[in-house]
């Protein structure tokens, strides 16, 4: 692939970083004291409560509701740890995996807010974009030690 400034392999690295940026921003913004107290799984859990779809609400309440605290770090923290495993390329192709299964989680549980989803649809398209196109051979840690090759 020919480009004028960068190659194919480090656009997809430019691709895969600001993913990464994006999911840091996604973990950045959030009122950490709301959401560990219960804030965003509550906030969630009215959402589940009133889907179209009767599976979302009964998988929510057998997976989350029971766990509130506890999905609220691991929400939290796995949008943390997305975001700085794909700025710095390690274990690149887990992350992209991780984060496009988040996105299209959050996907399902937000069909009905369509201003929400074309967050989450962007970032699934640059998910699977950077995993095919192994945004990972550039820039990144997992190059550095010869990961994933």
């Amino acid at each position: 692939m020919q480009t004028i400034w960068l190659g194919g392999a480090e656009w997809q690295a430019v691709l895969r970083i600001g993913l990464g940026l994006w999911w840091l921003e996604s973990w950045r913004h959030k009122d950490k004291k709301t959401w560990f107290t219960g804030g965003g799984i509550g906030w969630a859990a009215g959402i589940a409560e009133k889907h179209r779809w009767s599976v979302v609400s009964r998988g929510f309440d057998s997976v989350v509701k029971p766990r509130q605290r506890l999905m609220a770090y691991v929400v939290a923290y796995a949008e943390l740890a997305l975001g700085l495993g794909l700025i710095a390329g390690f274990l690149t192709p887990i992350a992209l995996v991780g984060g496009l299964v988040l996105n299209l989680i959050y996907l399902v549980l937000m069909i009905h807010d369509w201003a929400e989803q074309g967050q989450n649809l962007m970032m699934a398209l640059i998910s699977a974009v950077a995993f095919f196109g192994m945004s990972w051979q550039v820039w990144s840690v997992d190059n550095a030690l010869g990961l994933f090759l």
